[in-house]
């Protein structure tokens, strides 16, 4: 099982300037952290949409200050989100800008899984897991669903130099392992999820965005700045 110490404490640490910093670095791309959050929640809704499920919750993994709440309720049409994250400080400013009757944000710590959630959703989590604890992560999310229930995991491309150029500049990014598709892709199926499918996006920064109409009939190549693996707790 993954320990929160170390990474909430290290997430604590740049939690005042958080946005800041992610911002700084996604500034090259022309555009806002917002964007690519609406982006990565629309392209998971598309994808729920062609595999016929509607869940009514949403375990937001790794939440952070909770800038994806308002897609998540809004896209997904969801009617709660619970976000989990090991920053208490991150959590708190969670709290204050997007806690309401249809979101709650819980630390890791006092985490149970349930098994009762139709749906899970990560964004950018498992390059900051040390790969040796990245199974009791899985294992962790697979006991969240219910049989049946989907995993969207996000992650930023090593194959892209734009996505390595942009966590370079992100101090609390510059040390982190990423990992490719592939390798995720592998690692749920260790973990007992059968795979669905796999996406990139973000290919063309603002200077070309006269181009991203082009952008879903790419996603089968490994050129986005970001890739979705969409998966399944096997079962009902």
């Amino acid at each position: 099982m993954v320990t929160a110490g170390d990474e909430g404490n290290r997430f604590d640490r740049f939690h005042a300037d958080y946005d800041e910093a992610l911002s700084r670095g996604i500034s090259v791309s022309g555009e806002s952290k917002l964007f690519f959050a609406r982006g990565r929640v629309e392209f998971l809704a598309r994808c729920l949409r062609e595999a016929g499920a509607r869940p009514r919750a949403v375990l937001d993994f790794g939440c952070g200050t909770g800038s994806a709440t308002p897609f998540l309720l809004d896209l997904l049409g969801v009617e709660r989100v619970v976000g989990v994250d090991v920053s208490e400080r991150s959590l708190g400013v969670a709290r204050r800008d997007h806690g309401s009757e249809r979101a709650q944000f819980v630390a890791l710590r006092d985490f149970q899984p349930d098994g009762s959630f139709p749906l899970a959703f990560c964004n950018g989590v498992f390059h900051h897991v040390r790969p040796e604890q990245r199974g009791g992560v899985v294992d962790l999310l697979r006991r969240s669903l219910a049989p049946g229930g989907h995993f969207a995991l996000w992650d930023n491309n090593p194959w892209n130099p734009g996505a390595r150029y942009v966590m370079w500049r992100i101090p609390f990014d510059r040390d982190a392992v990423m990992l490719s598709a592939g390798e995720a892709a592998r690692m749920l199926s260790r973990g007992g999820f059968e795979i669905r499918r796999t996406d990139y996006l973000f290919v063309f920064p603002r200077l070309l965005k006269a181009l991203r109409g082009f952008e879903i009939a790419l996603a089968g190549a490994p050129l986005g700045a970001q890739y979705q693996v969409l998966c399944r707790r096997p079962g009902a």
